[in-house]
């Protein structure tokens, strides 16, 4: 299929799709008109990429741990290294929403009247 059939058919937009390429999440074929050609399975990794990214993932990360999604979900085949990458990242969001909520009390100090 063609970019814009994929595009349509995932919600993802050409110009993220070529990006997902250049990030070397999404396997593309070229037709000897240069068209880049997609098949089915495209379809599920580029769900997969998005719903990854919703969980907050980088790209870096999603490439590490995409080989090991099944399905659109997606769930994991797991192994150890998987597991280690997926607790680094729920532990440095955790990190970053404890610096959040320190930053929110901080501003919200000084909205408290005098």
């Amino acid at each position: 299929m063609l970019i814009g059939e994929l595009s349509r058919r995932t919600g993802a937009s050409p110009r993220s799709l070529r990006y997902y390429e250049e990030q070397g999440l999404l396997d593309t074929g070229r037709g000897t008109n240069g068209y880049r050609h997609y098949d089915e399975d495209s379809v599920v990794t580029v769900r997969q990429i998005r719903t990854l990214l919703k969980a907050g993932l980088s790209t870096e990360v999603i490439r590490s741990v995409l080989p090991c999604a099944r399905g659109e979900r997606p769930d994991f085949d797991w192994c150890a290294e998987l597991w280690d990458i997926l607790n680094g990242e729920l532990a440095a969001m955790d990190e970053r929403i404890d610096g959040l909520q320190r930053n929110r009390g901080t501003l919200a100090s000084y909205l408290t009247p005098p």
